[in-house]
């Protein structure tokens, strides 16, 4: 049983979250280039996998082309329904607080489903009273997956330590739901 966590990383902020997550989850990272490409042997490991984890950043509204260019390319895996009943989930990150993040997310959790998969929430309440804090886990108030916002002007260093440790729950919940149902 194994987790593999593939993200698309622009300017290094998607990689720091992939890493937390995958440290949660004990996974395996596959990164896709700034082509939108992974190599063929990590096709071989997506196949293997028993939970997937994608994460994109937010750019305009949605998922960059190079995710989505992964995201096309695996209609092959989707014709053969290669990931059928596999458990998902997915984060995504932006430089606002919003960023319509919530619509990035919902592209991954529909990407999962055409695959035939099972997602996986986020599973944590949010951190949404007066004396919350930036610190706190889901201080952003995420649902279906993992919300992290990385200032504009902010090296990955310094994402908020609240979305870094809401990363980390974020990775272990995926594993262990995934070992739950295998």
């Amino acid at each position: 049983m194994s987790t593999v966590v593939v993200y698309f990383s622009g300017y290094g902020h998607t990689q720091r979250i992939a890493e937390v997550v995958a440290q949660g989850a004990e996974a395996e990272l596959i990164a896709v280039d700034n082509n939108g490409d992974i190599p063929e042997g990590d096709w071989h490991k997506l196949a293997a996998a028993s939970a997937i984890i994608f994460g994109a950043p937010t750019y305009m509204g949605g998922v960059p082309w190079q995710f989505k260019k992964f995201a096309d390319a695996s209609s092959k895996v989707w014709g053969v329904r290669g990931w059928q009943d596999k458990v998902f989930a997915g984060f995504t990150n932006s430089a606002s607080l919003n960023g319509d993040k919530q619509v990035t997310l919902q592209y991954l959790q529909t990407l999962a489903s055409q695959h035939g998969g099972i997602w996986v929430s986020l599973g944590l309440l949010p951190a949404n009273t007066l004396a919350a804090t930036r610190q706190d886990v889901n201080n952003l108030g995420g649902s279906v997956g993992l919300l992290v916002q990385s200032p504009a002007d902010a090296s990955a260093d310094q994402i908020p330590q609240g979305d870094l440790d809401t990363a980390l729950k974020f990775g272990q919940r995926v594993a262990a739901v995934a070992a739950r149902l295998n």
